[in-house]
This record gives C-alpha cells, structure tokens and sequence, in this order.
C-alpha cells in the first residue's frame, strides 16, 4: 500500500542530527520490508501556531510503499522521538 508522512523536526537541533533521524524514520521503513520512493525535504518553516514554546520547524515529506502493519509502527517510533514535534501519516 502506498503511504505518505509530514513530519516536523525541531529546528534547533544540528543538521547533521536532522539527517539522522531522517535516515532513522527510513530505516524504520526498509527494515520491515517496505521501500522510500521519495523523500522531500521542505526545509526550515514557520508554524501557524507555536509548539512547546517553538515557533519554526524543519519539514520532511516522505513517500512509501509497505503492508499495513507498518504505519503503526513508524507513528510508534515518531511519538518517542525526541526531535519530532508533529507527524501525521496518511493512506494514499
């Protein structure tokens, strides 16, 4: 099934730990078997209201395939992940 998330980063941590868990939320994906079309990265955008006192965040789109066991897991992995401010992963 194809699958799509946006997902926000605290903007105050490094590049290189935006990177990271870029690469992190991806390897969620290809380790149980589902594979990444596209990943866009939308850069640094102000929030229409702030969240946790934080007023702009990073933006990532990213696109995949996978069987239907697998968005759970990956909202799972979003939820306790320190760096991500919101997500929302949709069924295309």
């Amino acid at each position: 099934m194809n699958y799509e998330t946006l997902y926000i980063i605290d903007n105050s941590i490094s590049d290189e730990a935006k990177e990271a868990v870029i690469a992190k939320f991806e390897k969620v994906i290809t380790d149980s078997k589902g594979t990444v079309e596209k990943t866009d990265k939308w850069g640094s955008r102000k929030l229409a209201y702030p969240i946790n006192y934080k007023n702009d965040g990073f933006y990532v789109l990213m696109t995949f395939t996978a069987d239907p066991s697998l968005p759970k897991e990956l909202e799972r992995q979003m939820r306790i992940a320190d760096e991500v401010i919101r997500f929302i992963v949709i069924k295309k």
